[in-house]
Formats: C-alpha cells, sequence, structure tokens
C-alpha cells in the first residue's frame, strides 16, 4: 500500500472494471422498423434505456411506456433548486408515473434526472393552489411524504390506487399550506439517530410501497 499523496507505479493500476454502456453501431442490414432512429443505429446507442428500446427514437419510447403507465404521480415542492428533485424524478421514471409535477420555481436541478425526464410527462405548478385544482379535477388524492406530527406510518399504511405522492425540499421538508392540502400524511419509520431521510430515498421507498400493492403485471392503467 503506498501513500495516496505519492504517484502509483503502472503497475500499481488495477484493470479497469467498467464496460460502455449500451451497444455500437448496428451491423447491416439495419431492421425494417419505423420505430428506430437511423442517427443511433449508425453511430450506437449508448443511452441508459432497456435492452428492448436500443434504437427507438425517444418518441417512440415515451409512446410505448405511456401505453403502460401506473396511476402514481409524484409532486415535489421546488423552492430551494434542491439536486434531490433530479433522483426522485429518476426513480418516477423507473416505476413509469404517469407524472411528475413540480410545484414552486419552473427551473429544477436536472443533473440527478441523468435525462431520464425526457420518458416522462413532467409538469409544472406555480403553487399549491395549482396542484390541488389538477388533483381535485383528475380524481387524485394528495398524499403528503414527511416525518410530520400525526404521519401514518407508511409501512402499515394502504395509499390509494389514484394518488399522488407530494414531496418537500430537502431540510424543510413539506410547507404548512401543502400539507393543509394533502388528504393524509405518512412517514417512514426509522430506528437511527437520524432526524430525517434523504428526500431521494424516502421518495424511492414511498414508490416501491405505492407499487407493491398496486402495480401489478400489466393489469394497471393510467388515468
Amino acid at each position: 500500500m503506498s501513500p495516496l499523496n505519492e504517484p502509483a507505479s503502472p503497475e500499481d493500476e488495477p484493470d479497469d472494471p467498467t464496460v460502455p454502456v449500451g451497444v455500437g453501431p448496428h451491423p447491416p442490414p439495419w431492421p425494417d422498423d419505423p420505430r428506430l432512429d437511423p442517427q443511433l443505429l449508425a453511430e450506437g446507442d449508448r443511452r441508459n434505456v432497456l435492452d428492448r428500446y436500443r434504437y427507438w427514437r425517444l418518441d417512440e419510447i415515451v409512446a410505448d411506456l405511456d401505453t403502460h403507465r401506473r396511476p402514481l404521480h409524484v409532486a415535489i415542492q421546488n423552492w430551494e433548486h434542491d439536486f434531490n428533485i433530479g433522483s426522485i424524478v429518476r426513480t418516477a421514471n423507473a416505476f413509469n408515473v404517469a407524472g411528475v409535477h413540480i410545484v414552486g420555481r419552473r427551473r429544477w436541478n436536472r443533473r440527478g434526472a441523468m435525462v431520464t425526464d425526457r420518458y416522462l410527462h413532467v409538469y409544472h405548478h406555480p403553487g399549491v393552489a395549482s396542484l390541488v385544482d389538477w388533483a381535485a379535477g383528475s380524481g387524485v388524492r394528495l398524499v403528503g411524504v414527511d416525518n410530520l406530527p400525526g404521519s401514518a406510518p407508511l409501512e402499515t399504511s394502504e395509499l390509494p390506487r389514484d394518488c399522488c405522492l407530494v414531496f418537500g425540499s430537502e431540510g424543510p421538508g413539506l410547507t404548512d399550506e401543502m400539507v393543509a392540502a394533502c388528504s393524509g400524511l405518512v412517514a417512514i419509520t426509522q430506528y437511527g439517530s437520524t432526524r430525517s431521510l434523504n428526500a431521494g430515498a424516502a421518495a424511492a421507498i414511498a414508490m416501491y410501497h405505492w407499487s407493491v400493492r398496486w402495480a401489478g403485471p400489466g393489469d394497471v392503467v393510467a388515468r
């Protein structure tokens, strides 16, 4: 073992275990499929997508995902340009939610999303009232996720099928106005010393909890 401040010799360098993501150029002849992107076929597809979507055009992937969106929505209060928003959006993509709703500032930190927002339907609401109006008109219940007094334990709660999980900014959490707008609050039970979970981690747990109950094998159709 050598000190970190000393340059390592070439013999000390381990083999790089990483491999390029995706696939290279498609060998000729190309498939006769209108869903495929000629540029990706020619240059390769290095996007972080499922193998079944290799070489597909972006709009074709979105159209296919739309055929089996889950009736779950996710809303995030955006007051601090929080990096966690990107992480939540990426998780929302993994669960193929029906929509992501940004409440507050229109601009949000996309870095953590890793361009997964391109495959989702992302909506902006200037304030809580706008989100409430949308939810009422869509028959969707707002459920806040925060460790506030009166919150029910997530693990013993059955979330509504048609619901929108609402998350606050990292640190301050949900605003009082948003709490009042929610039909209920749930919190993730913790057993350690920290006061709260990272917002991105909490969102992933909550979406998974909903999916265990409602996301059957293709039998749920989004609104």
